[in-house]
């Protein structure tokens, strides 16, 4: 990450050391009215023209997680069969997209529908800026069309839930000797008889969490002390599992139901061709292009419209 941070301070400065050689070139080839100059100055900035709008997308790349891997799944919602369906073309249009913007991709679990299209699919996407470039799509979708399983070919609304989260790994819970209160006490035999009359049995409180363990099956107190450390271990794994999967609910936010009134976007087939995000209000006619995985414009305008309210509590899909 600091690597990736230096670089963008040197393309800065490259740039505007180049800026400033244009500029005096441009004031040069002013001063003596030299055409052939002057073209070369204006071809040369338009070049720095399209580098600057590529700093400029990188600088909206600015949330916590924004660099990790993004863990991408889509469950059919609300209207049956053509939501299935609608939730595989959903799976067809990122798997697109994803793959002609570079990313690597891979399908973690697939769950098909009974007729067509699928229940569900979940996919990790790697790459630079992964969960940062596909979080707007987090919501859920809406399709209208002419359904092509129904035999009266009436128009249908279908829906289909988006969820990204970020790939963020556990940190473990290291186990520090000076946060334990280890105590030995007498084991108690078998049939109710005080058979075992050593101080085995061993109970561990962790401090910091308050979580207690107990051990006495062992035979020793040494083999007591380790089973009942591989315990708090285990508990504290699961301490550490609840806390990541708090963490993910809090950056994925509230969750809507699948269907009216919750939808990002609309992608409308018929009676007329236009997809349309609702928190943007970026509109697109070529609704085929998009679900061929022409993203690209939906994806910078969320990032604009993110930066406009990041500071802003969270919008509801009302």
């Amino acid at each position: 990450m600091l690597a990736r941070y230096e670089q963008t301070i040197q393309n800065v400065e490259h740039f505007e050391r180049e800026l400033d050689d244009s500029e005096v070139l441009l004031d040069l080839a002013d001063a003596e009215s030299d055409a052939g100059t002057a073209e070369e100055v204006s071809a040369e900035l338009v070049v720095l023209e399209a580098r600057l709008a590529s700093l400029e997308r990188e600088s909206l790349f600015f949330g916590e997680y924004d660099d990790n891997a993004a863990i991408l799944s889509i469950h059919a919602g609300a209207g049956g069969v053509d939501a299935q369906d609608w939730a595989e073309m959903l799976l067809r249009m990122y798997r697109r997209h994803l793959d002609n913007s570079g990313f690597e991709v891979e399908l973690d679990d697939l769950q098909p529908g009974e007729e067509a299209g699928i229940k569900s699919a979940t996919m990790t996407v790697r790459g630079d800026y992964a969960y940062g470039t596909i979080e707007g799509e987090r919501g859920v979708h809406r399709l209208v069309r002419i359904s092509p399983f129904d035999a009266a070919s009436r128009r249908h609304t279908s829906f289909a839930a988006v969820d990204v989260i970020p790939q963020v790994d556990e940190a473990p819970f290291e186990i520090n000797e000076e946060d334990l209160r280890i105590e030995t006490m007498r084991a108690q035999g078998a049939g109710g008889q005080h058979v075992n009359t050593t101080d085995s049995a061993v109970r561990i409180t962790h401090l910091p969490t308050n979580i207690v363990v107990t051990c006495q099956a062992e035979r020793s107190q040494l083999q007591n002390r380790v089973r009942a450390m591989d315990l708090l271990q285990s508990r504290l794994a699961e301490l550490a599992r609840q806390q990541h999967a708090d963490k993910l609910d809090e950056i994925r936010g509230e969750q809507n139901e699948a269907a009216w009134g919750h939808q990002i976007r609309s992608y409308v087939l018929q009676p007329y061709q236009l997809v349309k995000d609702l928190r943007t209000d970026v509109e697109v006619g070529n609704v085929e292009g998009v679900l061929n995985g022409d993203l690209g414009v939906f994806a910078d305008a969320y990032l604009e419209w993110r930066r406009r309210h990041q500071n802003d509590t969270p919008v509801k899909n009302d």
